[in-house]
């Protein structure tokens, strides 16, 4: 019997050890919700998922890089490059994930054609994305940019502003909180979700399911090709994963493989 329990406890023991955690950062909705899904999938193949919520776009790319975290998901291309760029750091894709359509918000007029002369417009302070609501508004005939294929165009880079739009460049994550202070915001769908925006219902203009700005799994060159980040990046692009975004989000979050 003391045999017995030795052996037991030896056993307990090396599959405890095997387990091999993966620490990843993530945005709460939809990203952190994907990898809670994916969770379950991870601990049957001996990957234990910590999960670490972030409410911004920095601090999970420093971490990741610091390794003081393995991986993160949040963010689309664009935006890792131009991170990379002006922060000095070298982190890598993994695998897309899904796309965020970017819309357009209002509490204060029905279409984008009430927008008053003057309007001021809330959009992203950061270069990819602020660049992004710009590309929408020229998309939909609200503005013309110098360049419409410019992902990193600015206000300066308006060309004809026939209504006179003030832009206000703001921190992407507060910007549905301004939303009844500014007649427009053009809001990541990660932010819209969060307070309780439909994509597909409330946006008053939205990107197409073909929009470049698919998100990422995201790691470091020295740890991309690990086991646990490729269990990971295969449970993110499993058709289980495909078929749980379709049903949850209905649209709002599109699936990019």
């Amino acid at each position: 019997m003391k045999k017995l329990l030795t052996l037991l406890a030896a056993a307990l023991a090396f599959n405890a050890h095997a387990a091999e955690k993966l620490t990843v950062a993530a945005t709460a909705v939809p990203h952190a919700e994907i990898l809670e899904f994916v969770k379950p999938i991870l601990a049957k193949q001996g990957v234990d998922l910590d999960i670490k919520v972030f409410t911004d776009y920095v601090q999970p790319n420093i971490q990741v890089s610091e390794k003081r975290l393995d991986a993160n998901f949040f963010q689309h291309k664009p935006y890792l490059t131009e991170f990379n760029k002006g922060k000095g750091t070298n982190l890598v894709t993994v695998v897309g994930v899904h796309v965020e359509p970017f819309g357009a918000y209002s509490s204060k007029v029905k279409k984008l054609a009430d927008l008053p002369d003057g309007a001021t417009v809330a959009i992203p302070n950061d270069a990819t994305n602020g660049g992004r609501a710009l590309l929408l508004l020229d998309k939909e005939g609200v503005i013309k940019l110098k360049d419409e294929n410019n992902i990193l165009s600015t206000p300066k880079d308006v060309a004809q502003n026939p209504k006179h739009l003030k832009f206000r460049e703001l921190e992407a994550a507060t910007l549905p909180r301004v939303l009844n202070q500014v007649d427009l915001a053009l809001i990541n769908t990660n932010y819209a979700l969060q307070a309780k925006l439909n994509p597909t219902r409330d946006a008053l203009a939205i990107e197409g399911a073909q929009s470049p700005y698919v998100n990422y799994l995201v790691a470091r060159p020295d740890n991309k090709d690990s086991d646990a980040i490729k269990k990971l990046a295969a449970a993110l692009t499993s058709p289980e994963t495909k078929k749980f975004i379709q049903d949850k989000y209905k649209g709002a979050v599109v699936p990019a493989f």
